[in-house]
């Protein structure tokens, strides 16, 4: 397994609030993305307390874990007590009041990808040449497509996409979406914030990554595209090639 990663603060926004991290656990890859919210550098601080405290307490206890349930389980569990922590920050500070984060968690592990996720970070996944999506956003134009009430191209253009239903560090107890899939040798998972898919179409995410020769490059034409399309947020991607090549990065 191969991956690249990296982070824009955009062409508008004056501090980057969006966080990543990339580790390996043994076997494993571990890979987590969040995107704070709240003004005031606040958000910097809601999705770095939430990373750091992942990475703290996960990767002993993925070693233990062994079964798809036990992994999945474990997954849940970190990012509920993640919320808990940047939950109890916001009350200790007055300044913290308000702030909060998305959190996607993803570990790949003998061939199959664990998610973990509140918010509308998205994981895709691009085999024989087609995108999928995932994950499902934590947004209210998203329960308004379930609904029915508007379509998907109507969303995309919505003018309370960013409206989140549910996020870390707002209330005391918060439950994420977490489910695994199946990978096979050739393909590649995208995981990124929502300045990268809320200004570049899915249909040309796809085509960057199909045409992809160098997973750095990869990610900086992305990020670039978001940029060249108003790069009105954060943009924050993880690429993760899913192919054995001794002479590049493993994990």
């Amino acid at each position: 397994m191969r991956y690249a990663s990296a982070t824009d603060k955009g062409m508008v926004r004056e501090k980057n609030e969006d966080f990543h991290a990339i580790l390996s656990v043994g076997d494993s890859g571990v890979f987590v993305v969040a995107d704070g919210m709240g003004g005031h550098a606040v958000g910097e601080i809601a999705s770095r307390t939430a990373v750091e405290f992942a990475l703290s307490t996960l990767p002993h206890e993925l070693e233990k874990a062994r079964s798809i349930e036990e992994i999945e389980h474990l997954l849940e569990e970190t990012i509920e007590k993640a919320n808990v922590r940047v939950y109890l920050q916001s009350l200790d500070n007055k300044d913290y009041r308000g702030m909060g984060t998305t959190l996607t968690l993803a570990v790949f592990r003998h061939w199959r990808l664990y998610i973990s996720h509140i918010g509308d970070c998205r994981v895709y996944l691009l085999h024989g040449g087609s995108l999928e999506r995932l994950t499902v956003d934590h947004t209210l134009v998203q329960e308004l497509v379930e609904m029915g009430s508007i379509s998907e191209k109507e969303a995309e253009k919505h003018p309370k996409r960013h409206v989140l239903v549910r996020s870390l560090g707002v209330n005391e107890y918060m439950k994420p979406d977490t489910y695994s899939f199946d990978i096979s040798e050739g393909d590649l998972i995208l995981m990124c914030t929502d300045g990268l898919y809320g200004y570049v179409e899915e249909e040309m995410i796809r085509k960057i990554m199909k045409r992809h020769k160098n997973l750095d490059s990869c990610v900086q034409q992305l990020i670039d595209a978001a940029n060249a399309a108003g790069g009105s947020d954060n943009i924050t991607a993880i690429l993760i090639h899913c192919a054995m090549d001794k002479n590049k990065e493993t994990v």
